[in-house]
Formats: structure tokens, C-alpha cells, sequence
């Protein structure tokens, strides 16, 4: 027999409810994502490692929660949504910076003088 939660799916948290994540979460999402360029579910795995070697702000995964990201499956539609969020708007970042142009100098190679 199977068991059923208790809980229907109606009462689940919806990654389509348009809900957007902490700013304390964005930067924890974008920081895995910059370590290990990853996307979802990949980056699940190294949001999991980072928070069990408190190497983002010294946040294990009580700190994590007390913050609103926790990695329990309940949760994972949320977890799921909000970062395909932060993603996108990483890579819409990108292109705006590319079609603008990068306000870096870039550093080109000088003949040498002699």
C-alpha cells in the first residue's frame, strides 16, 4: 500500500507562484552558481555541499532556512523555481552588459620599447 501525504498537492509551495526569493537567497544561488557554473538540478547538489561546508557567510543549512531556503523535498518546487529565477535574470544580466558594451577597460598587449 501506498502512503500518501497528508498534505495535497494544492497546499504545495508552486515554483510558478511568482514568489521571488530573499535578497540573503539570490546571493547564496548566485555564489553556488558562480563556483560551479552548474544549473538546476546539478546546482541542488552544490547548494547542499556549500551549506554542509558553511562556505557561503559561515551558513550552514539551520541558517539557510532561518532564511527561507530549505532542502527538504517538501520545499523543493520552491527551492526549484527560485533559482530558474535567479538564472534567468543572471543571463538576462549578461546580455544587457553585452549589448552595452563593458565599462572594464580592457588591457591590450603594447609593443615593446627599445
Amino acid at each position: 500500500m501506498t502512503h500518501r501525504s497528508p498534505v495535497s498537492d494544492a497546499t504545495a509551495p508552486s515554483a510558478s507562484s511568482g514568489e521571488q526569493p530573499p535578497p540573503d537567497v539570490v546571493a547564496f544561488i548566485r555564489y553556488c552558481h558562480r563556483r560551479r557554473g552548474a544549473s538546476w538540478p546539478e546546482l541542488y547538489d552544490e547548494m547542499c555541499g556549500v551549506a554542509a561546508r558553511r562556505e557561503f557567510n559561515g551558513w550552514d543549512h539551520a541558517e539557510l532556512a532561518a532564511r527561507g531556503l530549505t532542502f527538504s523535498l517538501f520545499e523543493m518546487p520552491r527551492l526549484a523555481g527560485w533559482t530558474r529565477a535567479v538564472l534567468a535574470g543572471m543571463a538576462e544580466q549578461r546580455e544587457t552588459d553585452g549589448h552595452r558594451g563593458s565599462a572594464t577597460p580592457r588591457l591590450t598587449p603594447q609593443a615593446a620599447v627599445g
